[in-house]
């Protein structure tokens, strides 16, 4: 298998990402502890290499058109990627930005002890998981407010979505969803959600990637979130602000 397939050549060059060998490297090792973990534990549905560059590593480093991953802009930045599941968007990203500190947060611990085992054998540093549901995880001072940019690919509304991760962003910083095409009206429905939370939805980029109808909705915080939320655990996707 050709670790630098033209399918992942001509979508980094889209995304005006160059990588080195050894990030190369660090892919190819990534999708192939991904396959071997996913023969006994439900990481993805996902997983011809093609497939997985095209829908889980590019995918994931497409934020690049809506945030600014340069050095000397997030050299002092933290991110969160909640709800991160096998590792995307924040593996990816660290990948290909070394340079970024990064915490990946998920609910359930298999997926946390298998990112930990995909840290250490791809040798990625400034990067760390935490086992924890949102709700609980937003309302500990440990990371309230303390993130510079907050991502998630997690499968929810864009209310519920909000009221996860607008509460870890600090006042100034962003809350980047990722979406697929159709979102003109699940954006709008959130928009009192969001405004309540304290944020405001500042740009919706639609574009097609490798086929594929895709979208972020980038969300600024304007003020801190109110104590009360996140409110208590399966609150925000039984009941949407």
């Amino acid at each position: 298998m050709e670790q630098r397939s033209e399918v992942f050549r001509e979508g980094l060059k889209d995304l005006q990402i160059s990588l080195s060998e050894e990030q190369y490297s660090q892919f190819m090792d990534f999708y192939e502890i991904l396959v071997e973990k996913n023969k006994v534990m439900n990481l993805t549905a996902i997983t011809e290499y093609e497939d997985v560059v095209r829908k889980h590593f590019l995918d994931s480093l497409s934020i690049v058109r809506v945030y600014d991953f340069s050095d000397e802009i997030i050299s002092e930045s933290r991110i969160l990627d909640l709800g991160t599941g096998a590792g995307f968007p924040g593996v990816p990203l660290k990948i290909a930005f070394p340079q970024l500190k990064i915490v990946l947060a998920d609910s359930l611990k298999k997926r946390i002890l298998f990112l930990d085992e995909v840290i250490e054998k791809i040798g990625l540093k400034g990067i760390e998981t935490v086992h924890a549901r949102a709700e609980e995880m937003g309302r500990n001072p440990i990371f309230r407010e303390q993130f510079d940019l907050c991502v998630s690919r997690a499968v929810a509304n864009l209310s519920s979505l909000s009221e996860y991760c607008l509460p870890f962003v600090k006042v100034g910083g962003r809350f980047v969803s990722y979406k697929s095409g159709g979102i003109d009206a699940e954006a709008g429905l959130a928009q009192n959600a969001v405004s309540i939370l304290g944020g405001r939805i500042e740009k919706i980029d639609k574009f097609d990637l490798c086929g594929q109808k895709r979208s972020f909705v980038v969300i600024r915080k304007q003020k801190k979130t109110p104590k009360g939320y996140p409110r208590k655990a399966g609150t925000p996707a039984r009941s949407p602000l």
